[in-house]
């Protein structure tokens, strides 16, 4: 009885291939454009209200980094990630594509939380009126704590891509990596109507006379 043994489809490197430069390509664009959405976001106008000072109306606005930082930082520790998993292999890739993933995951849940707080405005009013139990009147939310999470929802889908197609992508080359052994210094040469940098090359242990 003869046994035939099974060659590996001559496509299946080549698809491989792909499948990492796409994914690659598709995970990049989502985490940098995810990170950057949900850094502007997080500098707009998240929410507005009024309060009553001295019998009337006071506007008040709170930016989304007074209402809440966590999505900013969030999107900040993605995009260190994003970039960190190209210098790591093997189970340290795992563990970075899953912080990527966390930090989108992370940034989506704070910015929901953050569309309907209304603490930042509460503390403003507090201040303009001189009353610290003072509360807002006629709270509205913009739509940038949302834009914030879309932001997030695009890290976490880097980080998933990551997770899932990691393993095919390329790692930061060897050559570029320090052994620690000390890089011979390329020394001036020696202008033999200097007696000083004769000194010096012979205190280096080299021959000033180039022989």
């Amino acid at each position: 009885m003869e046994y035939v043994t099974a060659l590996p489809h001559p496509r299946s490197e080549p698809a491989r291939g792909r499948a990492g430069r796409r994914s690659l390509a598709v995970a990049l664009l989502c985490g940098a454009l995810g990170a950057a959405v949900a850094l502007l976001a997080s500098r707009q106008r998240w929410s507005e209200a009024t309060t009553l000072v001295a019998g009337v109306d006071f506007p008040l606005t709170a930016q989304g980094s007074e209402v809440t930082g966590v999505p900013a930082a969030l999107a900040i520790v993605g995009l260190a990630a994003l970039v960190a998993v190209f210098a790591v292999r093997r189970a340290g890739r795992v563990l970075v594509a899953a912080l990527l993933a966390l930090s989108g995951a992370g940034t989506v849940a704070t910015a929901v939380l953050g569309a309907t707080d209304s603490s930042a405005l509460d503390e403003k009013a507090a201040q303009a009126s001189g009353d610290t139990s003072a509360t807002v009147d006629a709270l509205s939310h913009t739509a940038w704590p949302y834009a914030a999470a879309v932001g997030g929802a695009l890290i976490l889908l880097a980080g998933l891509i990551a997770l899932r197609y990691g393993k095919l992508w390329p790692a930061m080359s060897g050559r570029y990596e320090r052994d620690g052994t000390p890089r011979p210094r390329k020394s001036k040469p020696v202008d033999p109507d200097r007696p000083e940098d004769m000194w010096k090359a012979l205190d280096r242990g080299e021959d000033p006379t180039g022989a």
